[in-house]
């Protein structure tokens, strides 16, 4: 397992706009017209078999869970843990926190907690932060696979969302607080969701859980996420992770990131299955909202692979809700004085941990 921190490059501040347009230039200089996507589709196409089990999308869970990923953007520490943060309405009524993990040195930030309808444990991961997501987009255009998933001599990953899952404090919390959740609500499902980078640290926690806990106990939805690994890694990812759903917005530019180019096979970055594609056609005066159910390629040049990517508004906004911090200053939070909702506060390796389980939980036995 890696030890090392991944290094984060900082880059001149530039506003959202014009990053979009250098990287939509980039992209255009490589990444295929429409009809020669389609065209890769029938010829050298990179194919997986894919075997969903019987899981399929609804449309539903997909509004809840997309609340959820809205709501862990949320900065004000205690009204998320109380669930009555202004994004915590909706169809997550009833929710019940159990931990909520910010991790200041890396920026990260996730939730453990209860929900009535699905009954089952959420977990959801923050994002980019608005104001910096510009910067991030440019890096993560040139960004290389360059680690080795373990025990898949194939499997390649991206480097920074592999660490930012596994070798921070972030995973150790996640995995304890599953486990008392488990052990005091029963063998409840799990539904791990997240949005832009969160969406890859799920995906990377939604394979450790289904590692753990079997395929069929864990489910994954994520909203605008960039490729993680290779071919390799997305077909074994497929197979342990196949309750996956993958939603993709427009021409949201996230998702056609790092870029896929078929002619590279094992080295270059490949979306798993399966994706939705959210997007709109015009008939006259005519606005129809699609919900395209992709195939099982990762790769389907028929849904968000047929346009160029490049809107930043889009990566934004998923089913209407935002999807973007609330506040401006990189990692900042709030932590009311009124700190009855959770039972403590721990600091731990420069994290913030507010749970509702007695600080005794907290064993390295327990995972």
């Amino acid at each position: 397992m890696l030890r090392e921190r991944s290094s984060r490059r900082r880059m001149a501040s530039s506003s959202t706009a014009a990053a979009a347009l250098v990287v939509a230039a980039l992209l255009l200089s490589s990444s295929p017209s429409p009809a020669a996507a389609a065209a890769a589709g029938r010829g050298g196409e990179l194919r997986m078999k894919h075997s969903d089990g019987g899981y399929s999308y609804n449309r539903t869970l997909a509004h809840i869970f997309v609340q959820y990923a809205s709501a862990v953007y949320t900065s004000d520490l205690t009204s998320l843990f109380a669930w009555t943060c202004p994004r915590c309405q909706g169809g997550t009524k009833g929710f019940e926190m159990i931990e909520i993990i910010v991790d200041v040195e890396n920026c990260l930030q996730a939730f453990v907690g209860i929900a009535p309808d699905p009954q089952s444990i959420i977990i959801a991961f923050r994002g980019t932060q608005e104001h910096s997501v510009s910067n991030w987009i440019e890096d993560l255009f040139w960004k290389q696979l360059d680690v080795g998933y373990p025990g898949m001599p194939d499997a390649m990953v991206h480097h920074g969302f592999y660490t930012a899952y596994y070798n921070t404090t972030v995973r150790h919390e996640i995995l304890e607080s599953v486990w008392w959740a488990r052990k005091t609500y029963g063998r409840l499902p799990i539904n791990v969701v997240g949005h832009s980078m969160g969406g890859a640290l799920a995906s990377f926690c939604a394979l450790d859980l289904s590692v753990k806990y079997g395929s069929q106990e864990v489910q994954l939805m994520t909203f605008g996420q960039p490729r993680v690994g290779n071919p390799s890694f997305a077909a074994y990812f497929s197979d342990q992770v196949p309750r996956t759903i993958r939603v993709t917005h427009q021409n949201d530019i996230v998702p056609h990131l790092p870029p896929y180019f078929c002619y590279l096979g094992e080295w270059t970055y490949h979306h798993f299955s399966r994706e939705v594609w959210l997007h709109e056609t015009i008939v006259g005066n005519v606005v129809t909202r699609n919900e395209t159910i992709c195939d099982g390629s990762g790769e389907d040049p028929t849904c968000s692979r047929s346009v160029y990517g490049r809107s930043v508004a889009d990566h934004l906004e998923y089913y209407g809700v935002s999807l973007h911090a609330d506040s401006r200053g990189t990692c900042q939070f709030v932590i009311g004085s009124n700190n009855t909702a959770y039972g403590s506060i721990l600091e731990v390796d420069r994290t913030i941990i507010m749970t509702r389980y007695p600080q005794e939980w907290h064993a390295v036995e327990s995972i």
